[in-house]
């Protein structure tokens, strides 16, 4: 039977109790999934530890838990990979931010270029939609969700990277298919524009950045569709 996992970032060691308070996870295994003493699950202290625990006692707020066997988490990407994405309306945002980590992302960078409609995000949603995102795919490791920022200041920051190792998206660019994203072992950051596609300035600067520019077919993609499909490509490629 498949067992329920949970990332509590928690240092686990065989054979130890160890109590549990965080709210989310207590009202999840308490309330939703009325778990119940002696059921078993997996907990991951956020890294590559994983463990088979046993509920032992429900408290006021906390859970008690009995470490069984612990493991190695092997189901993460190697690639490590960062999504600069423009801030999209919010439910196509939230499923950016769901299904990207569930193919591998490990950051995402929300950021307002020229066309950018929506300005704001809530930011706490968005990390509890990853932190559930990632314990549904068996990942051992939540992506980092960062402020929003411009795309300016994003060129910026992302400077540090080997050149032709930042890759954006745009329809007017290379064939992706007659390009490697990827070299291993390297930081691969991916960008993504919104909904009005980028502004030609934009393109200007990340060119003149170093930046690829890559297109993913023909067809006129949503932004949300771009994103998921563009980090498929590049953890899988």
């Amino acid at each position: 039977m498949k067992l329920h996992r949970f990332i509590i970032n928690e240092t686990l060691e065989s054979g130890k109790l160890l109590r549990v308070s965080d709210e989310d996870v207590v009202k999840q295994i308490r309330n939703v999934l009325r778990l119940r003493i002696g059921d078993k699950l997996v907990l991951g202290d956020g890294a590559s530890c994983e463990a088979v625990a046993e509920i032992q006692d429900f408290g006021n707020g906390f859970i008690m838990f009995k470490v069984l066997e612990i493991s190695q988490n092997k189901s993460e990407s190697e690639a490590d990979i960062t999504l600069y994405c423009s801030v999209l309306k919010r439910d196509n945002f939230e499923l950016v931010v769901q299904k990207t980590t569930e193919v591998g992302i490990k950051e995402i960078v929300p950021i307002v270029a020229k066309r950018t409609v929506k300005l704001n995000l809530n930011l706490e949603r968005l990390r509890i939609i990853a932190k559930e995102a990632a314990e549904q795919s068996g990942r051992a490791v939540v992506p980092k969700i960062h402020e929003v920022i411009s795309f300016n200041e994003a060129v910026k920051n992302a400077g540090g990277v080997m050149i032709n190792h930042n890759t954006l998206f745009d329809i007017s660019g290379e064939p992706i298919n007659d390009l490697k994203l990827k070299t291993k072992n390297l930081k691969l950051n991916l960008w993504v524009g919104p909904e009005g596609g980028w502004d030609e300035s934009e393109l200007t600067a990340a060119k003149e950045a170093g930046f690829k520019i890559v297109s993913l077919g023909k067809l006129t993609l949503r932004a949300e569709t771009a994103a998921i499909i563009a980090t498929y490509v590049a953890i899988s490629d």
